[in-house]
């Protein structure tokens, strides 16, 4: 009897210890082998750390900004360089259109010039040429006047020298003499003066010449004045 209540009693003290010591020995083992709350502590810590990482370390978002930015710069400097382009482009015609506008003021300037220079040298070459023509008038009357037995005298033939050579120098000079005697009246080169009576040209006619008249290139210098056959 007593050994058996000896043996219920350790049995009943054997029960609280073994559960004490369990209980103490899962605290030491969770104490002493950390690996399972480390574990999640070290996830935890992880997906702390990859979400601060995530905030603090924008570089996915800056890229693309970046991408963005940069292109608009460059469009912007694009733009701006075309702009420059097209205003240095227009620049440059409109200074083309005026050297053009100019070149053309002082070629249209340079003819006129020449145009009027020729103008004046040709008046003057012609009043220089209206105040001869009475020179050859009185050299034709006097060769006219001389006698037919002293026409192949020094003074004659003297005259005759001076009277060619006066002649030729006005033809070198563009005059010529106008036909007048046998040739149909044209009033745009004759002056008739008197009409006169002619069995040897008809009605129209110029049948004498009083004065030669000249051409001066192609306009009339002085009218040939003339009679004209009734």
């Amino acid at each position: 009897m007593e050994e058996k209540k000896v043996e219920e009693i350790l049995q009943d003290e054997e029960i609280p210890v073994t559960e004490e010591a369990s209980g103490e020995g899962d605290a030491v083992q969770a104490q002493d082998d950390p690996e399972t709350g480390t574990a999640e502590s070290d996830t935890e810590a992880d997906e702390a750390g990859a979400e601060e990482t995530q905030e603090d370390d924008p570089e996915e978002g800056s890229d693309e900004d970046n991408t963005d930015s940069g292109k608009k710069g460059f469009f912007g400097k694009r733009k701006k360089a075309d702009k420059e382009k097209a205003a240095l482009q227009e620049k440059v015609a409109g200074l083309e259109d005026r050297v053009k506008r100019q070149m053309a003021e002082f070629e249209n300037y340079r003819k006129r010039t020449e145009k009027e220079k020729q103008a004046m040298f040709s008046m003057g070459e012609r009043n220089v040429i209206e105040k001869m023509l009475p020179i050859v008038d009185n050299f034709e009357r006097g060769l006219a006047a001389i006698p037919a037995e002293e026409k192949e005298g020094p003074v004659a033939s003297g005259m005759e020298m001076v009277y060619r050579q006066l002649v030729k120098q006005l033809e070198d000079l563009g005059v010529t003499p106008i036909e007048a005697v046998g040739q149909e009246f044209d009033p745009s080169f004759h002056n008739a003066v008197m009409q006169v009576e002619s069995e040897e040209y008809p009605s129209g006619t110029v049948a004498q010449e009083f004065q030669k008249g000249y051409k001066y290139h192609d306009a009339v210098i002085r009218y040939s004045m003339v009679g004209v056959v009734q």
